[in-house]
């Protein structure tokens, strides 16, 4: 049993609040996810995020394949973190922490992603040339639609 982590950092010149306010409304996830993937909520994301509230999407992540996904906010604290673990969806083990902290001139994001892919040693193969390269892309489109958003962080 591989599990596989993808680990992302940014930085954004906005304040802890603005981003909280933005990363913790489940609708937002809608904005920064690329249009191929025709994300769509279908419940749990009228009110404002808690630990224990489940949210069901329908993704198309590849290949026009729409997914049926759920996931449940496991833990929130305020202006600092909360995780997200996939109930149900494509993957075997999905656990996905988001971090946030304040730094000189705004903020650092930080997304850890520990995760499983399903049908064993083919699962493996597709996790290397199919999903480890996909969840990279969704997460570059991420950080670039957060910076046309918010603006850069200054070097």
């Amino acid at each position: 049993m591989k599990i596989y982590t993808l680990h992302k950092k940014q930085k954004l010149p906005i304040s802890v609040d603005t981003a909280w306010q933005f990363l913790s409304d489940p609708k937002n996830l809608k904005v920064i996810t690329p249009d191929y993937m025709s994300f769509n909520i279908l419940s749990g994301a009228d009110r404002p995020m808690y630990a224990g509230q489940i949210i069901q999407y329908i993704v198309t992540p590849i290949l026009g394949i729409k997914t049926k996904w759920v996931t449940e906010i496991t833990h929130k604290v305020n202006k600092h973190y909360f995780v997200d673990e996939q109930r149900f969806g494509p993957y075997a083990l999905w656990h996905h922490k988001h971090f946030i902290k304040e730094i000189e001139g705004g903020v650092e994001m930080e997304d850890i992603i520990d995760y499983k892919v399903p049908f064993g040693f083919i699962g493996q193969l597709v996790q290397l040339f199919l999903v480890k390269p996909k969840l990279n892309e969704i997460f570059e489109y991420r950080k670039e639609k957060l910076e046309s958003l918010f603006g850069t962080y200054p070097s």
